[in-house]
């Protein structure tokens, strides 16, 4: 838990950072996130089409990969990881209040930070391009309807939804928190209208194609497992982005909980529904799938509402903050503009590409290759706070570009580098193979290699 004199230590910055203020610490005060807000956060972001399209993706073919048993099994030892992960990572961002692209420098340095920090804002940009165009779709199919089909045209829609989310991100948390609030009740509503559907127009195509499928408990099971994690790789190596701005006096357990709960309840939820949605149509997009199940153009327009509101919800969290924090950081530039930035760049990344039917093992490789690297960076990371620093981290140096962590730590380098590398030898086991082998080359390089290295400075291996 964070205690009273951790929270004026994050106050105070003796050095001058060239930053914009969104990076520096985050005070007490500036803290606008409670516990309530945090759980509707993680439901708002959990209940995204991304994951029902993950969920889709154990129906290959018109054959389930996975049984309704195996699904769910894998998705909850997946949140029970993410929870975990989540809970250990956000530490740092919790009780010094730093951003996660300022707490990469504790690991990488001033300069390998660069490297480091593009490994979450690539993905994040394209998975933003990715949720706006499934939410421009169903914008498309609500203008369809009632224009009678005078309109249709989903990149113009895309490109509308695209500027409401840039000038929504301008405002930063404060509106995230009353966006994620009120779209994790709606949400809630609609997934249980959409599940009575399924379960009751067509329980026999769901029964025989995935609920009694003999399915695999061998690597398609624990390749989902990857695939669950790597879609919140991204996330929970950002953790800080998130954690600075919860109210102080949480204790870890209770902030485990305030991940473990709404991850549950939605992401477990949702990749349901994707299954059970693929299962009944054949069809993997759930943007397309939905208006298929339900057969009414004015429920339609709800539905297709619903996904756009899922959209915001969760770019809001995932995909905007972490890509504008590491624009900000690269460029020295505000985070509003930073921002605005991050929302052009997605209208580039293609995502009308990766969303076709036949793209779901594209985008589900795609997620194993970049999470193979983001695995070894949270390895780095934990293993660096919690045994090498054990905990103990002078916010100082953090932001002091002629201090221990100065230039780039090739000790970190070279084992992000040697966990992807062995993450490829198994690419659906690309998550935890990175993690595993990073974390031990990491230990190992800091100890025994790169005598008189300022990164030791502090450590249990200080020379």
């Amino acid at each position: 838990m964070a205690t009273a004199k951790e929270s004026i230590d994050v106050n105070v910055l003796e050095v001058d950072t060239g930053l914009d203020v969104s990076l520096h610490p985050k005070s007490d005060a500036d803290r606008a996130v409670k516990p309530r807000d945090y759980i509707f956060m993680w439901i708002g972001d959990g209940v995204n089409i991304g994951n029902m399209t993950l969920g889709a993706s154990v129906i290959v073919a018109g054959m389930a990969m996975l049984n309704i048993w195996q699904t769910i099994i894998a998705a909850l030892l997946a949140i029970g990881i993410i929870s975990t992960i989540f809970t250990l990572n956000d530490r740092l961002g919790y009780v010094k209040g730093v951003p996660y692209v300022v707490q990469l420098r504790m690991s990488f340095g001033f300069k390998g930070t660069v490297i480091s920090s593009l490994l979450r804002g690539i993905p994040a940009i394209v998975w933003y391009g990715i949720q706006s165009w499934i939410g421009g779709t169903a914008l498309n199919e609500i203008v369809k309807i009632v224009t009678n089909g005078a309109f249709d045209n989903i990149f113009v829609c895309f490109v509308i939804l695209q500027v409401v989310q840039i000038v929504i991100s301008l405002y930063g948390f404060h509106a995230i928190k009353w966006v994620e609030t009120f779209a994790s009740i709606v949400f809630m509503i609609g997934l249980l209208y959409v599940f009575y559907l399924l379960v009751t127009n067509y329980s026999f195509e769901i029964s025989q194609t995935w609920i009694h499928a003999e399915g695999s408990w061998g690597l398609p099971f624990f390749g989902l497992i990857m695939v669950f994690l790597g879609n919140y790789a991204g996330i929970f190596v950002s953790a800080a982005d998130y954690s600075r701005e919860l109210k102080t006096g949480i204790s870890d357990k209770k902030r485990g909980l305030l991940y473990f709960l709404p991850i549950t309840l939605s992401y477990g939820f949702v990749i349901v529904i994707g299954a059970m949605l693929a299962s009944a149509t054949g069809i993997t997009n759930p943007a397309m799938a939905l208006p298929v199940v339900i057969d009414n153009p004015y429920i339609s327009v709800g539905v297709s509402a619903f996904i756009v509101l899922t959209v915001i919800a969760t770019n809001m969290v995932a995909n905007v903050v972490p890509p504008a924090y590491v624009i900000t950081l690269l460029t020295k530039l505000k985070y509003k503009v930073s921002a605005i930035i991050a929302g052009l760049l997605a209208l580039c990344a293609f995502p009308w590409l990766l969303v076709q039917e036949s793209s779901a093992t594209g985008l589900n490789m795609f997620v194993l290759i970049y999470s193979a690297f983001l695995g070894p960076v949270i390895a780095i990371l934990l293993v660096e706070y919690y045994i090498i620093r054990k905990q103990k981290v002078d916010i100082q140096d953090l932001y002091n570009e002629e201090g221990p962590f100065k230039g780039f730590n090739p000790a970190a380098l070279l084992a992000m580098f040697i966990g992807a590398a062995a993450a490829f030898i198994e690419v659906d086991l690309a998550w935890i193979i990175g993690l595993v082998v990073a974390g031990i080359s990491y230990y190992l390089l800091t100890k025994y290699a790169f005598k008189g290295s300022s990164f030791k400075k502090g450590t249990i291996f200080e020379e």
